[in-house]
């Protein structure tokens, strides 16, 4: 883990208030160029941010990995918390480079945006992103948000699907992120979408160990759980479908700042979302959480088995 400057934690005193400037709505970049222009340099090395949970961590250091074969001088700075603050910053220099997902991405940017598709999504956020950044071509690899109850609550209340869940209005409680309850892909668009009204909203993690522990305890009916969590097969969780298409496709999506975005990141980028799927993304963070190993040493290793840590 010392191949790499790693900065966690907090940012300076200066960039809080920068953040804090920035959290009433997306605003625009000034002469930092358009959506998906181009024409920056990694020369200086790049940053690297990723959100609080295992998998974006881990996508963090596969992108350092990649980068580094390449050339590129990086810094990761993992577990800086939500989208809420991770935008802002990357806008604010504090950052250049996160992994993002297609949909959720979208949902942040326009809250009304109805494209599904791949392609049609990758058009959508180049229209919604502020200028100044630009989202590089998706990979194979997808992580859908997932609403999941145990087996037992699935039984007890005929639960199958995301709408079965108003049957049972003002009786369950959900279990998520905090930021959840005020998201579309959450309890508002539950309730827009499904009708779906909970007894209690529960802040917790996203699908890690309080959420999770949560559901097992029963101490939350419904949890908001990742499909690439191995936990949702090891424990028989039921994952309620969506026959409303609430939640949008998740592909892994690298969202940049232009003043980085040069061939040379593009290409070793492109590299990587060429190679990762979703089954070895699942692996992955099987790894990080079940067997307790590094992620950064996860992603090292990972790149190397698969040829993207050889000479750029």
């Amino acid at each position: 883990m010392n191949r790499r400057t790693l900065l966690g934690g907090l940012f300076a005193a200066g960039s809080v208030t920068a953040l804090s400037a920035c959290s009433g709505g997306i605003t625009s970049l000034d002469n930092q160029g358009s959506a998906g222009s181009g024409g920056g340099s990694s020369e200086g090395g790049v940053t690297i941010g990723t959100a609080n949970f295992t998998e974006n961590q881990v996508l963090g250091f596969l992108y350092a990995a990649v980068l580094e074969a390449a050339g590129v001088k990086t810094t990761v700075r993992p577990n800086l918390g939500t989208r809420e603050i991770l935008i802002p910053a990357l806008k604010g220099g504090d950052i250049d480079l996160l992994p993002e997902y297609q949909g959720a991405l979208l949902h942040y940017l326009d809250t009304k945006a109805t494209a599904t598709e791949e392609g049609e999504m990758q058009n959508a956020l180049a229209m919604a992103l502020p200028a100044g950044l630009q989202v590089l071509p998706y990979g194979k690899a997808e992580d859908s948000d997932a609403f999941a109850v145990t087996r037992e609550t699935a039984d007890r209340y005929g639960l199958t699907s995301l709408g079965d869940l108003a049957k049972q209005n003002g009786k369950l409680v959900i279990g998520a992120a905090p930021e959840v309850k005020k998201r579309q892909v959450g309890a508002v668009g539950l309730k827009e979408v499904y009708g779906v009204e909970f007894k209690e909203f529960k802040s917790l993690d996203s699908s890690g160990p309080l959420v999770k522990g949560a559901l097992k305890k029963g101490d939350v009916d419904v949890a908001n759980l990742f499909t690439t969590d191995t936990d949702i097969k090891a424990n028989g969780w039921v994952v309620l479908t969506d026959p409303k298409n609430l939640i949008p496709g998740q592909h892994i999506v690298p969202l940049i700042a232009d003043r980085k975005a040069d061939s040379t990141v593009r290409k070793a980028l492109a590299r990587l979302g060429n190679v990762l799927t979703t089954a070895d993304l699942t692996e992955l963070n099987r790894l990080v959480d079940k067997d307790r190993e590094d992620p950064e040493d996860v992603a090292d290793d990972y790149a190397k088995r698969h040829g993207l840590a050889g000479k750029g």
